[in-house]
């Protein structure tokens, strides 16, 4: 019978073969889709302004995240320092964008996942995690072998290589992923993100093949699983009509969908006249609609 969380079915030998592949992507750094080549292990910074020093920014206990995520005793939340994207109306952007974070080793990203596991948190969610996935699975072999034996949450912005997907694979338990834009041109715009919709369509269904839907314990704490966030923007410029009947058509109708309503402009949205308001509540009831009518039938809507 198959073990959770699923990095304990992973050999000593496997998880060192991964490690050593994730660490050469880093020479020449494809890690993310942006491809930028540079060598992060001699200290050259690409797109995601990260070297191969981890770099985070805070860990905590988290009540804030979807109810299976955080159930009773809260997540485990680790957030790193920088980001993949640009995204001008980032919500957590001194992190994403400004850098505010402090530089960790290894062992110590080790032990912090440890440190919430011995708070009772019933997962370790790794929000913004993609730039440095090569010291995230180098982190969870040793955790493992110190006695870390809750799920990993990969909560990302959905902006990811599928051949760093693939590294994953046996390691994350739930994905996490945002599901932003359905037009390239404004996922460019607005985050600086290239050929961002086939990407995302590509790495949503990879994660889905991984681990296929939510799948939760007899306390309702989630276990495995893809969970999909969709944040609506104002003037539709997410795409809501569009990136929703494609999860149900081409994902799962069965897929767990977060669809969230609580953009405000923030960061640099208000030099933007598209995003320089919250969204309506016309704009969320219309998306809302949109989510019934494509057959989706799981998930959390918010006022």
């Amino acid at each position: 019978m198959r073990k959770y969380p699923s990095y304990l079915n992973i050999s000593e030998v496997q998880f060192r073969r991964r490690i050593k592949d994730a660490y050469q992507i880093l020479q020449s750094c494809r890690i993310c889709p942006h491809h930028c080549g540079v060598n992060r292990i001699a200290g050259e910074k690409g797109l995601c302004r990260s070297t191969a020093q981890v770099m985070v920014s805070s860990h905590n206990v988290h009540f804030g995240e979807e109810p299976p995520i955080s159930r009773i005793n809260g997540s485990g939340t680790i957030f790193f320092t920088n980001c993949t994207l640009r995204c001008i109306f980032c919500q957590n952007y001194p992190i994403s964008q400004l850098g505010n974070g402090n530089p960790i080793s290894i062992y110590q990203l080790s032990s912090i996942m440890l440190d919430l596991q011995k708070k009772g948190c019933h997962n370790i969610n790794l929000v913004t995690p993609t730039h440095f996935v090569p010291q995230i699975i180098a982190a969870i072999g040793k955790s493992r072998k110190r006695g870390l034996s809750i799920p990993i949450v990969y909560n990302s912005s959905g902006y990811e290589s599928l051949t760093t997907l693939k590294l994953l694979e046996g390691i994350i338990d739930i994905y996490l992923p945002d599901a932003k834009y359905a037009d390239n041109f404004i996922a460019w715009k607005y985050s600086r993100a290239k050929n961002y919709v086939s990407v995302l369509k590509d790495a949503l269904r990879e994660m889905y093949r991984q681990v296929g839907n939510l799948k939760v314990d007899q306390n309702g704490v989630a276990v495995s699983g893809l969970i999909i966030r969709h944040l609506v923007l104002p003037n539709n410029l997410a795409g809501t009509d569009q990136i929703l009947p494609w999860i149900a058509k081409n994902i799962s109708q069965e897929i767990y969908i977060s669809l969230m309503s609580q953009y405000f402009p923030t960061f640099k949205a208000m030099n933007y006249p598209q995003l320089s308001c919250g969204i309506s509540r016309k704009e969320y009831q219309k998306a809302k609609v949109i989510f019934e009518q494509c057959g989706l039938k799981n998930g959390w809507l918010q006022q």
